[in-house]
């Protein structure tokens, strides 16, 4: 057996090691062998692209009516142009809503899941950190506001605040976080009597440092996932409150309204309800695939045995 002679053959040796790949070349490896993360990648990316350029290519106004159009069915065509989904009670084109609904989709799924995700992150993190008393308090608040209704919650916010999109987006921000609280506590409190985090105090560290610099990194990579899984939850939250008259209001655009005008015609014109489910169906389960691969890419052990 080679034997490396010490402050000469090392470097060589180190020199000829291979060089280590970035974050984001993994990452990029690790999604293409992943039919699931491919899936969830292509998904996610169209709907975004979607929501960035629809007004440049979107067939028709989303809300212009024509009451002459109304409940034509899909491929139909007149002087103005093709619906190539057919056309709503009011005449108005249904591709053409469904891109603009992709919109308030995505910026309630990012926006409601950033506000949440900051809130629930921060709470959990000083909550399990710093433990005893204070984490049994903290916990209690989070115990109490599970136990109230999310619909309660909604009308209540509503009644105050008023309906619209900013008050659905600070609604779902405001109410999801507890999820995010009790994940990362969870995590924290693992991650805190690791021996990384006793040599800090040893080496002089103080609490907030050590919470920060060593606690928070290790436990970031749950967040990443949970909030990969709580924007497809968010949006078909958005979709539901919208359907029930307590989310966005006319004449925003969103799916789940299309889905509650579309309801009372679901015998005669049924494209004006499949084409919006599938657009919230599609799109949510590629939040999902992509959050799957999300947690098997960040899991050093899943990593391990692969």
């Amino acid at each position: 057996m080679e034997t490396l002679e010490v402050g000469k053959a090392a470097p060589e040796y180190i020199s000829s090691l291979p060089p280590q790949r970035s974050i984001l070349s993994r990452a990029a490896s690790g999604l293409f062998s992943s039919p699931i993360g491919v899936a969830g990648a292509t998904i996610v990316g169209f709907v975004l692209l979607l929501a960035l350029i629809g007004p440049l290519i979107s067939p028709h106004d989303a809300v212009d009516h024509n009451l002459r159009s109304r409940f034509k069915a899909p491929g139909y065509s007149d002087s103005s142009g093709t619906f190539t989904l057919g056309t709503d009670q009011l005449g108005r084109d249904i591709l053409s809503r469904i891109i603009a609904g992709s919109r308030v989709s995505v910026l309630v799924g990012i926006v409601s899941v950033l506000i949440a995700g900051t809130i629930g992150v921060s709470y959990g993190l000083v909550s399990g950190f710093l433990g005893g008393y204070v984490d049994t308090v903290m916990m209690r608040f989070v115990d109490a506001l599970l136990s109230i209704p999310f619909i309660v919650l909604v009308v209540a916010i509503s009644g105050v605040v008023g309906a619209g999109l900013g008050t659905l987006i600070l609604i779902l921000g405001c109410t999801g976080w507890v999820t995010y609280a009790r994940v990362i506590r969870g995590e924290v409190l693992k991650v805190r009597e690791m021996e990384y985090v006793v040599a800090a105090y040893a080496l002089g560290q103080n609490r907030p440092l050590v919470m920060l610099r060593h606690v928070l990194p290790n436990v970031i990579a749950s967040a990443i996932v949970l909030a990969a899984v709580q924007v497809a939850v968010t949006i078909l939250a958005e979709s539901s409150l919208s359907f029930l008259g307590l989310g966005v209001k006319t004449p925003t655009v969103t799916w789940g309204l299309m889905l509650a005008d579309g309801k009372s015609y679901i015998n005669s014109a049924w494209w004006m309800t499949f084409y919006p489910g599938m657009a919230i169906t599609i799109t949510v389960l590629g939040v999902v695939f992509l959050g799957d691969w999300l947690r098997d890419f960040l899991d050093p052990n899943i990593r391990a045995r692969a």
